[in-house]
């Protein structure tokens, strides 16, 4: 079978959640929401498992994953640091990451395969690891054939505050024809909305499709995303907030017709935590999935 990898995102602050939101744990087993996205992925065919995460977390977060995929799957760990950029553009004033585009680009040098990303914090369910693992296994390694799992919007919000996803625009035929990264969506009256870039809030439908950022890469993404980050810090070096979304990259290659996505469509409903108040949430939809049976009690035994 074809190899493939999946790039795990855990370097984030987790400033909304109050802490390390990707190594709290939700089960009295002491299970972690990445436990399970590791539990899903080798089910579906992953062999690999790439860990972006920051140096200052890299013991604790070994400590909590290297026995779990010992004998199972190659592991391999890089770091995303404010200054991992060229010399120019360091900026000692800044402290906020870079965005989830520079962190895949990160595992350029260990990630020679078709591959998928997620993100640390979120609970993607098994379909999708199987959807996004068949559709890798055929796309071709040199192609810019990419794919994602698109969610429907109702079933990806927070009741505890607002949320950032990617409205993605679909065509008729499944591909992706579009993405715009919504930074702040939240329910309002009993509607759902968005706040535009002049700060109005604007209603956006519920079976609006959006990102939940699963998505399938060929290698061919980091040589054109390196050039786009390129371009990028030039423009943004004295914004100190400035953040390289993955979207963005997605908008170039489609905007260019260099690249399809073809968009994965998932009725699942999301869970995982924004906030420390959707900690009680997520406790207990796992606890009802081990009591269905979907997983194990204990994960790693």
């Amino acid at each position: 079978m074809k190899k493939l990898t999946l790039v795990v995102l855990a370097a984030g602050m987790g400033s909304r959640y109050g802490g390390l939101k990707q190594m709290d744990t939700f089960t009295s087993q002491g299970d972690t929401i990445i436990d399970f996205s590791i539990y899903d992925a080798l089910q579906a065919g992953f062999q690999k498992f790439v860990f972006v995460i920051r140096k200052s977390i890299e013991k604790d977060f070994r400590a909590t994953i290297d026995n779990k995929l010992k004998n199972k799957a190659e592991v391999e760990y890089v770091f995303q640091e404010v200054n991992n950029v060229p010399e120019k553009y360091k900026n000692s004033k800044r402290e906020k990451p870079w965005g989830t585009g520079h962190a895949v680009l990160m595992t350029k040098n260990v990630v020679n395969e078709n591959f998928a990303i997620i993100n640390a914090d979120d609970f993607y369910g098994r379909d999708a690891f199987n959807d996004i693992a068949k559709q890798l296994i055929k796309t071709k390694e040199n192609s810019f054939e990419f794919c994602m799992i698109g969610y429907a919007l109702k079933n990806t919000i927070s009741e505890n505050g607002y949320v950032s996803r990617g409205e993605c625009f679909v065509n008729k035929e499944g591909y992706l024809t579009n993405v715009i990264e919504r930074t702040r969506i939240e329910t309002i009256d009993g509607y759902l909305k968005f706040e535009d870039e002049k700060g109005k809030m604007v209603s956006i439908d519920k079976e609006t499709t959006v990102s939940m950022n699963i998505w399938g890469f060929t290698t061919n993404y980091f040589e054109y995303g390196e050039k786009l980050f390129l371009d990028f810090l030039e423009k943004n070096k004295e914004n100190l907030k400035a953040e390289f979304y993955l979207p963005f990259i997605v908008n170039s290659l489609l905007a260019s017709k260099k690249a399809s996505v073809k968009v994965l469509k998932s009725k699942a409903k999301w869970f995982g935590v924004t906030y420390n108040d959707d900690k009680e949430n997520v406790e207990k939809e796992i606890k009802k999935l081990k009591e269905a049976g979907v997983y194990p009690i204990n994960l790693w035994n």
